[in-house]
């Protein structure tokens, strides 16, 4: 059963915390981002506390610790601990986080195959790992999650796929020489 105050706490904690943020290289309000990521969880069969997880997942790495106690506070141990996997990425043994990672990585891959598709390999420049250390780490990623048996493993194979079919396509029409583009006759 879903309590909406304990949901409606958690998103208001997490709009706190990332109320002046947007999306790395965008316009799109940070907030969206775990909006869209506890909408997963549920949509996947998560837990009431795990969508909460999800809404909170990066507000101790953005907010700092005093996040932390405020979440221990209003949504007990079992949901920061959940949270605290997600910001240090340390869910090998973690079922509850592993759903709620898996669910953040596929909403980040579409949102970077949706930006590809707009931007060509300039999308690239957002990210330290550039164009390929970005697909290299989405592979792994996708690989990670589908040998743990994460539900979202198969859509976010799909994305990352997606990903390298499309960053291939760029890289190729890039490199075609325009004298090669001939209007038609």
């Amino acid at each position: 059963m879903i309590e909406d105050d304990r949901l409606a706490a958690a998103l208001a904690l997490a709009h706190d915390a990332h109320r002046t943020q947007k999306r790395k290289g965008t316009d799109i309000p940070y907030i969206a981002h775990p909006m869209a990521v506890a909408s997963l969880v549920l949509e996947y069969g998560g837990s009431e506390d795990q969508a909460i997880a999800a809404l909170l997942h990066d507000t101790i790495e953005d907010g700092g610790e005093a996040c932390a106690d405020r979440i221990d506070e209003a949504f007990g141990p079992e949901v920061l601990a959940m949270v605290r996997d997600c910001t240090d990425g340390s869910f090998e043994h973690k079922v509850a986080a592993l759903l709620v990672s898996a669910c953040d990585k596929l909403h980040n891959a579409r949102a970077i195959l949706a930006d590809l598709r707009l931007l060509g390999d300039a999308l690239f420049t957002r990210f330290t790992g550039r164009r390929d250390g970005t697909l290299w780490y989405y592979d792994e990623l996708a690989g990670i999650f589908a040998d743990k048996g994460a539900a979202p493993a198969r859509s976010l194979n799909s994305a990352v796929t997606a990903m390298h079919a499309e960053a291939s396509r760029v890289q190729a029409s890039s490199r075609m020489p325009t004298d090669a583009i001939r209007p038609y006759a």
